[in-house]
């Protein structure tokens, strides 16, 4: 393949609604098996691009400002560099609302990540979240999740797209 071409793309859609309990300043995979791929890379100088889109909503709107997006390569962190105590990631959700509202306007969060694995043997990518406080999110769906047009549901994906080196 010649460089910058795409070899191979590998995504996992999800569209069942779950939640997940975190735990305060824990980095945390998101979804266990549903937000997960396994990608083997063809060359050792092919470049991996992770794109990643949660649809959600905070038990609690506030922790939409405190908490860090990242993936994970095997059991490896791919975010910003730690710096003290600082909660390091690649991005955040963003509030779909100017007010505090947790029961019915979901957040989202649209982030990517450019790894160079330096491998040809199979890697597997996750979905990480880190939040400042005991939380629940609310996945695909909002927390009271109602039968009206007020209660929004969505699509989250994961994706790894192999870019030839």
């Amino acid at each position: 393949h010649a460089p910058g071409h795409v070899v191979q793309v590998k995504y996992a859609q999800v569209t069942q609604t779950f939640t997940q309990s975190l735990t305060s300043n824990t980095s945390t995979i998101l979804g266990s098996a549903v937000f997960t791929l396994d990608i083997t890379p063809s060359s050792t100088s092919s470049i991996i691009k992770l794109d990643s889109h949660i649809f959600h909503e905070w038990s609690n709107q506030a922790y939409a400002t405190e908490a860090v997006w990242f993936f994970y390569r095997d059991s490896t962190l791919l975010r910003a560099p730690t710096e003290g105590n600082r909660a390091c990631g690649i991005s955040m959700s963003r509030l779909t609302y100017h007010d505090d509202d947790a029961t019915s306007t979901p957040e989202m969060v649209y982030y990517t990540y450019f790894d160079a694995p330096s491998t040809t043997s199979q890697i597997t990518y996750k979905v990480g979240v880190r939040v400042y406080a005991n939380s629940t999110l609310y996945v695909n769906r909002t927390v009271n999740d109602t039968n009206n047009t007020q209660a929004e549901r969505g699509i989250s994906f994961i994706s790894a797209t192999e870019i030839a080196g």
